[in-house]
């Protein structure tokens, strides 16, 4: 009897390791490659591409506008530093972006991230002003806690951009596994209940205080309810003729995308008409509907963030940055697989890092791209980021010119706006009988993602989530399927003897197959199963053929097995001396 043991080591491809190396020995290549723009302005077709970019970026533009008003009020910021979000982000990306089509700025998700962090470090109760008389109640400097959120969502923005930058200068875009789809949609869902609740009390009227951390949902739901009674009927009824509207206009949109040259812009519909009609009728004066309020015109000048502040961000910001970066990545993925290119996820890093990390000294908030909008501007004929380009120009025409003239708009418009557009993210439970035929691990990590992230807040929710997904992968590591094969007669497939009655073995040989790659934390495991399948029911003079499948940690789909290397199988102490004693042949090979 005997063991034999064949090892093959692969080596690098010199010519293509050499391919790898070439831009870093070349400044020119590093340059192209950190400057993604320099690859394709010089050869921008002019006559095929750039209608349809125009026509691309002046309709993204129109979208970016009203969600750059709404999300500034997740992120508890005045209105006006979502029209920022909306114009420097994305004037920077066209220069540093891979990909062609997504559509960077503000995001319901990030935006409420940053909200909660905002309001955690600057409460109302930071605010309070005494009252004048015994009669008033206190009330609350709204104009210094305003400032003061303001200079949160700076700072944690400039924290997400370094977090980014470093990240992607480090080429730890991979990090973005380890949230897989069910984790992200079980993430999101919450993410959208989450907006949902914090935009009641604007569709309502009544004046609430802003929640965040564990158990927040909960306690704004019960401030609503418990203030029900004081609902302002004006804003009520005007809110719910605009999720009407905003909920026909995007069904219509969705049936006649074919048809349709561009998608119906009932969100500026909206915000104009809405607009037109408080300002006409008075009613933040006559009727107490609350209103965006003042605008400045203009930019405001570069200034340095409040870096007293960073210690107590430092954890948020991580949090802000690896969702930020995997909603980008994800949707650039999906885009550029449909037209046919490629990007890098290490540069969008680099990318998302630098248009957080400047703009944030332009008074912004985190920012990353948003499938609405990004779908606009694919839908409309967007061919590069010149339409990204060319939105950011719509944003800045109504910053500089024209802003004042949306001061009068209800909030419960743009309440409207944000819940209608969260409409995609609750179709998502339907992920959750789909997950119960197809792999209750994934459903238990949608769920556990969901459920903490409803009752931890976000940013709790997030880790657990992480954490809970990645003991995953080390239960399934350490619980392989194993089986022994038999050949299916007239096909080339190997099939489990027990589950397939056409496979038969072949005489006086075993094939013992695992679906999961071995290392320490399974090799006992490993080892047990092997003797219980093979080694222990093998009749003298069997061999063994040790089959496995190339390890893949985060599914256990079955494919055609490989030979691997066996090494750590005989490390973890596997007692040959039986299969000596049984004149077991053991063929362990790799390739």
């Amino acid at each position: 009897a005997f063991a034999h043991l064949s090892v093959f080591y692969g080596c690098l491809n010199s010519e293509s390791l050499l391919k790898r190396l070439a831009p870093d020995s070349d400044a020119k290549a590093a340059v192209l490659t950190f400057l993604p723009i320099l690859t394709w302005l010089p050869s921008y077709p002019v006559k095929q591409y750039l209608l349809s970019d125009v026509v691309s970026g002046l309709s993204t533009g129109v979208v970016q506008l009203p969600q750059g008003l709404a999300y500034a009020m997740l992120a508890a910021v005045p209105p006006v530093y979502g029209l920022y979000s909306s114009f420097y982000p994305v004037l920077l990306y066209t220069f540093f972006g891979t990909s062609r089509h997504i559509s960077i700025g503000t995001f319901a998700v990030v935006s409420l991230m940053i909200g909660g962090v905002a309001v955690r470090e600057a409460p109302d109760s930071m605010f309070i002003l005494p009252a004048n008389g015994s009669n008033m109640s206190d009330v609350v400097d709204v104009a210094a806690r305003d400032a003061k959120r303001v200079q949160v969502a700076v700072v944690l923005t400039t924290l997400v951009g370094i977090i980014q930058f470093v990240f992607g200068l480090l080429r730890f875009g991979f990090v973005a596994i380890y949230l897989t789809e069910p984790l992200v949609r079980g993430f999101t869902t919450a993410a959208a209940v989450h907006v949902v609740v914090s935009q009641l009390k604007y569709l309502l009227g009544v004046k609430t205080p802003r929640f965040s951390g564990p158990l927040s949902v909960i306690f704004s739901v019960s401030a609503v309810v418990s203030d029900i009674t004081s609902t302002n009927v004006t804003t009520l009824i005007l809110g719910l003729v605009c999720l009407v509207f905003l909920y026909v206009i995007k069904d219509l949109n969705e049936r006649f995308k074919k048809k349709l040259p561009i998608p119906i812009p009932g969100e500026i519909i909206v915000v104009i008409v809405s607009t037109g009609v408080s300002y006409g009728l008075l009613l933040s004066e006559d009727y107490s509907v609350g209103v965006v309020g003042k605008i400045p015109t203009g930019l405001l000048p570069p200034s340095l963030p409040d870096f007293s502040l960073l210690p107590s961000l430092v954890t948020d910001s991580f949090a802000i940055a690896i969702v930020g970066f995997s909603m980008g990545v994800s949707l650039a993925k999906i885009f550029a697989l449909k037209h046919g290119y490629t990007v890098d996820g290490n540069q969008e890093l680099i990318a998302l890092g630098l248009c957080n990390f400047i703009s944030s000294f332009f008074q912004t908030f985190a920012i990353t791209c948003s499938m609405s909008r990004s779908l606009v501007q694919e839908s409309t004929g967007g061919k590069t980021q010149i339409a990204g380009l060319l939105s950011s120009l719509v944003v800045l025409l109504v910053v500089v010119a024209i802003g004042f003239v949306f001061q009068p708009l209800p909030q419960t418009a743009l309440a409207a706006i944000i819940m209608v557009n969260l409409l995609g993210m609750f179709k998502q439970f339907r992920d959750i009988p789909a997950l119960w035929r197809t792999s209750k691990i994934e459903l238990a990590i949608w769920l556990v993602a969901f459920v903490a992230s409803v009752l931890l807040g976000l940013d709790y929710g997030l880790l657990v989530a992480v954490a809970f997904a990645i003991i995953t992968v080390i239960y399934r590591t350490q619980s392989p399927k194993s089986a022994v094969l038999g050949h299916v007669s007239g096909t080339g497939l190997y099939c489990d003897v027990d589950e397939y009655e056409e496979a038969a073995e072949y005489e006086g040989i075993k094939i013992f197959h695992s679906n999961s790659s071995i290392y320490f934390a399974n090799s006992d495991l490993y080892v047990n199963t092997l003797k219980e399948k093979v080694i222990l029911t093998a009749v003298c003079n069997n061999k063994i053929l040790h089959r496995q499948r190339t390890p893949i940690l985060d599914t256990t789909d079955s494919a055609s097995p490989h030979w691997l290397c066996f090494h750590s199988l005989c490390s973890a102490k596997l007692s040959l001396p039986l299969a000596v004693e049984r004149d077991i042949k053991l063929f362990l090979s790799s390739t």
